[in-house]
This record gives C-alpha cells, structure tokens and sequence, in this order.
C-alpha cells in the first residue's frame, strides 16, 4: 500500500485460505505491527489492504462494520487521513488517539442505545467505552497507557458542550484537552455533532480573558445555543443535574 505496488496473484490467493492463522500470533505483536501499519503514512491503503487480504479480523474485528457504514467510513477516514499529514510534515502521532478514532464509532452506538434505554447519559458513556475495550481486548493488546488515553479522549466529549461558568475553563486545565478538543473537530468536521460547537470552542482556545468572558456571557443568553448531535432526543429531556455533572478524569496519564 505505501509503494502502491500489487501482490502477485499467486502469492495473493493462500492468504485468505490461511488468515485464520494470524490467531496465533501473539496479542502484543499484533498490536505492533497494527501500529506500523497506522503510522506508515499511508493508513488508509493499508487498511483497505487488510480487508482485501481477509486479515482485519485478526487485529480490529469491529473494523468491518466500521467501514461498511457511511458515516464511520467517513469518521475513520478523516482521522486516518489526519495522521497521514501529519506525518507527511515530521509530526508526531499519539496511538491513543488512532485507536480512539477507529473504535469511537462502535463506542458512540452503544452509547446510544443506553440512551435509547433510558440510561443517565454520562454513566451510558462510561458503560459503553467499558464494553467497547473489553471487546477488543480479546484481540489486540492495546497497552493499557494508551487505553488510559482513549478512555479519557471519550470521556471529555460530552463537556464540550457545557459552555458556561467554570466549566469550560476547567476543561481548559484537563492534561489531556488538547487531544479531547482535536477529538471534538474531528467531530464536526464529519456531522457528528455540530460545527458550531467547534467554531465557539476554537475562538474560546485563541481568545484572551475579555474576549472568554465574552463568549460566556452569549452562552448564558442562549446565543450561541446549538443542536447537541451526539445525544439522542430522548436524552436530553432526562436529568440535567446528572449531565451538568463534573466528570472526573479516566485512567492515568500515558
């Protein structure tokens, strides 16, 4: 995939007859080599790649539903092609945040569904992250410093949208904000949720304490009220005072 060359047709046809062998390659060295295909500069390809070759199952078994769905086709997409420019450009890349963006997707519609079952919205995200790594830990063995890391990226989103007092100036403070916040564009650059959340909170980054201040108080007017995309219509008629809650940090720094 990164010198857009073609495997020879008879090497190419035993490898879907023997993927189901990668299974007994060891957790951490799939993990390894599912890192060298993320950061090769050119992610995207190789993971088309693996689907064409029958072997995605082994490394990211939610991978196929994920790209077979439009919208987290289009997710995964961007991210992906997010960590090939900055790659392109000597950047560096966190493997929490790949492997966040590649199971947000699965992450977010078991969220919902808690909703749709009436769940608190804060404690259905915690159950869905939880069942999320849980499933995938029986396949790849993501370190647990970057599972510290993706817990945290998913827990903070929902904070984006609390957009007056205290609140957003604590987030401001979180160790891991600047990797939530890029998480949040991410976000809106693909419909997840709206746009306008991410414009507010890009004038609110590069902005000084009068100009903060004054952001806050359009907030507390309702000016700059938006649609929250990422919750469902049940859920926002259910508890305000349990998502207006403070949501402590997961994990420890990676």
């Amino acid at each position: 995939a990164k010198l857009d060359f073609e495997i020879e047709p008879r090497t190419r046809k035993p490898l879907q007859s023997l993927a189901p062998l990668i299974s007994n390659v060891p957790k951490a060295r799939l993990f390894d080599e599912m890192l060298k295909l993320l950061m090769s500069g050119n992610a995207m390809a190789c993971l088309h790649e693996l689907r064409r070759a029958g072997l995605h199952h082994g490394l990211l078994p939610l991978l196929d539903v994920i790209l077979e769905q439009p919208d987290g086709e289009r997710f995964v997409e961007a991210a992906l092609r997010r960590t090939d420019e900055r790659l392109a450009q000597g950047k560096g890349v966190s493997p929490g945040f790949l492997f966040a963006a590649l199971l947000w997707q699965e992450v977010n519609r078991q969220w919902q569904q808690l909703l749709e079952a009436r769940e608190h919205r804060i404690p259905a995200l915690m159950a869905a992250i939880d069942q999320v790594l849980d499933a995938q830990a029986g396949k790849l063995a993501i370190q647990k410093r970057f599972t510290a890391d993706m817990r945290e990226i998913w827990s903070l989103q929902p904070r984006f949208e609390r957009r007056n007092g205290q609140a957003p100036f604590r987030l401001l403070e979180h160790l891991r904000f600047r990797a939530a916040y890029d998480f949040m564009l991410l976000r809106c650059e693909t419909g997840e949720i709206d746009k306008e959340i991410g414009e507010w909170w890009q004038r609110f980054t590069e902005s000084d304490g009068a100009d903060r201040q004054a952001l806050l108080a359009r907030e507390g007017t309702g000016g700059g009220r938006s649609r929250r995309g990422s919750r469902s219509r049940r859920g926002r008629g259910r508890s305000r005072r349990v998502d207006d809650q403070e949501m402590p940090p997961d994990g420890q720094p990676g």
